[in-house]
């Protein structure tokens, strides 16, 4: 069964609609998600709406949305109402125009991807000359969008065979730079630094940049956890690496470089940070059989040395 869309309108662009559907971009699945329990009967802990003094639910037929517009007074405002402010535009994505894909700095990025696929077959053909013509010209759309209930400022971008859009942080919501840039001091930099800094980083250049190899080791961790607990073995602290040494800027520069010099790569880096994670797992439940199971490997040595055959005298 396919997902179920997000959002179905027409994508827009001067006299130009096509009928679009749009399906979120990014999975919950693989999440755990932990609950609040009452520790003495481990009854689950549940939210109930209710008026301030009264323990009574408060049923959902009685309850409606206002606005505090002075200390204690409130202006109801019914979802019909509500309905009243929306518009035919409020189901289509209104392109105002183009720009290059590089001109929105990822910091107005929110997070919120969407992918906009054809909604029937007669938007088939306009869907692909829009994908084809903005993946040829390297080009980004910018957009509004009523998201619910609210519009928002969106990219449309070509990934692959598709259209998505990426909902925009407005600039009123991000801090300005110079919020922070008396944190960071106007200081000399030698030519020695920056030629030491340049090789690192070019040392470090990954040839190509493989998202399976970051996963999320927090998730991995936490299921093995959950795996031990279950089973009901004791959770032994795993011991981290300890924390780097602070070392001379120019001396830590140089002995990074020479390291990499000797024959490190950015690659298998990557892949001992993921293998370094299933260690980790594999530490945990290692260290949880350790504390239950002395006994047997004490037993187990001395039946080793009992089966262990006799060494015959010469002559």
């Amino acid at each position: 069964m396919p997902p179920r869309s997000s959002w179905k309108g027409f994508l827009k662009l001067s006299l130009v609609s096509v009928p679009v559907k749009a399906y979120s971009a990014s999975s919950t699945s693989g999440e755990i998600r932990l609950n609040q329990l009452h520790k003495d009967t481990m009854q689950r802990i549940r939210y109930q709406k209710v008026v301030n003094g009264s323990s009574e639910p408060v049923p959902s037929d009685d309850i409606v949305s206002g606005y505090e517009y002075a200390k204690g007074q409130y202006v109801v405002i019914d979802p019909q109402e509500l309905d009243k402010l929306r518009t035919e535009s409020d189901r289509s994505i209104t392109i105002d125009g183009f720009v290059a894909e590089d001109t929105i700095d990822p910091i107005y990025l929110s997070g919120k991807s969407y992918y906009l696929v054809p909604d029937g077959p007669v938007g088939q053909k306009p869907y692909l000359l829009m994908q084809r013509v903005l993946e040829e010209q390297k080009l980004v759309g910018i957009a509004k969008v009523v998201l619910s209930g609210r519009e928002q400022l969106v990219m449309l971008r070509p990934i692959g065979p598709l259209l998505c859009f990426e909902v925009l942080n407005q600039e009123s919501k991000i801090k300005s730079v110079d919020s922070f840039r008396d944190e960071v001091e106007s200081l000399d930099l030698s030519e020695q630094e920056l030629e030491l800094t340049r090789t690192l980083v070019d040392a470090t250049k990954l040839e190509e940049f493989d998202y399976s190899v970051y996963e999320d080791d927090y998730v991995t961790k936490l299921s093995e956890l959950i795996r031990l607990k279950v089973e009901g073995q004791e959770i032994v602290q795993i011991q981290d690496v300890a924390a780097p040494q602070v070392l001379n800027f120019m001396e830590a520069l140089k002995q990074s470089v020479a390291e990499l010099r000797d024959g490190a790569k950015p690659a298998s880096k990557s892949a001992a940070a993921k293998a370094g994670s299933k260690a980790a797992s594999g530490k945990m439940a290692a260290s949880a059989r350790s504390k239950r199971a002395p006994a047997s490997k004490s037993g187990s040595t001395k039946k080793a040395k009992k089966a262990a055959p006799r060494k015959k005298k010469s002559g």
